[in-house]
């Protein structure tokens, strides 16, 4: 499963980074590494970007980029 397949309000752990380069770099950046939990607060009335607390913060996400992102419910 993806993080943009993930439901509003729920909790998830990241289980894999896909992509290569500079998004990578990017999505590590904002905090988004391996065994960090994530929890979808809401998702924009268009569909895009999501919302998330990762880490304490707050962080909008495309879901082009949340489609890299393998994730496990907890």
């Amino acid at each position: 499963m993806t993080l943009k397949d993930a439901k509003i309000g729920k909790s998830v752990t990241v289980l894999k980074l896909n992509g290569e380069g500079a998004l990578r770099r990017r999505i590590m950046d904002m905090g988004i590494t391996k065994g960090v939990k994530i929890t979808i607060r809401k998702v924009a009335p268009l569909g895009d970007p999501l919302e998330l607390t990762v880490r304490g913060y707050e962080l909008s996400l495309r879901k082009a980029d949340a489609e890299l992102i393998e994730v496990s419910q907890d």
